[in-house]
């Protein structure tokens, strides 16, 4: 007999219902191998599937796997988000009443819960610094656009890799075609602003060349990368909002605070599907 899980599809970051970006989530999953996990994930076929765990860290309150349908990853930012209200809602309990620890392969990730908006706080990154000219110039290929389009960029790896350039506009940024394969497998994002006054500040896009959809939706761990060097060099004031998803029908909304040294990467986080799963 299969035995049953339980299980929740989480859409995340988006006030809309079904705008965000879902992940699956199966909760008790403490007794699935790796190769059956990375199983389930193919088959899914979501940007990412998480899988909850008994925590072996005393201070965190489970841990969670995450997969993409090929491979797994360190962290991620909206699988978090996910995860935590899906462990919330299945009855968990913080040991920090109003924030959810979770443990991951890059740590331990706190996360804030104010009602339907969760926050986590953002890691740090793992990579950063100015991107390589020969990257950028195939950047500026891929994206159709020439080198000189591209007013910075940086590093702004927390676990899945990204790279982000900057161009002038938020308007410039949703008129791009990418062309994935001229990337070479790098994550990409581009971020440009919004003329003041706008609801948000800037828009952002996210490209993966490998997995089931080449742009990503709306992407928890760019952001929180993106918002560590943008808010540091001056380039975003210390709160401010982030659109992501237009171009694919999505009404994804990021919000960004830096309080006390954290900055935590928010948005409305809500069940769209819920059951069991028969493994």
């Amino acid at each position: 007999m299969p035995r049953t899980y339980p299980y929740a599809q989480v859409d995340v970051f988006s006030e809309e219902a079904f705008g965000g970006n879902p992940v699956a989530v199966i909760l008790d999953a403490g007794d699935l191998s790796t190769e059956h996990m990375q199983r389930i994930a193919r088959w899914t076929n979501l940007s990412e599937t998480t899988f909850l765990l008994p925590s072996s860290d005393p201070a965190a309150d489970y841990r969670a796997r995450i997969f993409t349908p090929h491979t797994e990853l360190p962290f991620a930012g909206h699988p978090t988000l996910g995860s935590a209200r899906a462990w919330l809602h299945y009855g968990g309990q913080p040991k920090v009443p109003g924030e959810v620890t979770q443990e991951c392969t890059a740590g331990l990730i706190r996360v804030r819960a104010e009602e339907s908006t969760l926050s986590f706080a953002a890691p740090p990154t793992l990579r950063s610094g100015p991107l390589e000219e020969e990257l950028l110039v195939r950047i500026a290929a891929a994206f159709s656009i020439e080198r000189a389009q591209i007013l910075d960029h940086q590093w702004v790896d927390n676990g899945p890799g990204w790279a982000v350039v900057q161009l002038a506009s938020a308007s410039d940024v949703l008129a791009l075609e990418p062309h994935m394969e001229a990337l070479g497998g790098t994550k990409v994002g581009a971020i440009g602003a919004y003329p003041t006054g706008s609801a948000a500040s800037f828009e952002i896009r996210a490209f993966t060349p490998r997995g089931p959809a080449l742009e990503d939706p709306v992407t928890g761990s760019l952001n929180a990368g993106v918002a560590l060097w943008m808010i540091r060099t001056g380039k975003a004031p210390v709160s401010y909002c982030v659109g992501q998803g237009r171009r694919l029908g999505r009404t994804g909304k990021i919000e960004i605070r830096a309080e006390d040294g954290i900055i935590w990467v928010g948005g409305r986080t809500a069940i769209g599907f819920e059951g069991v799963a028969r493994l």
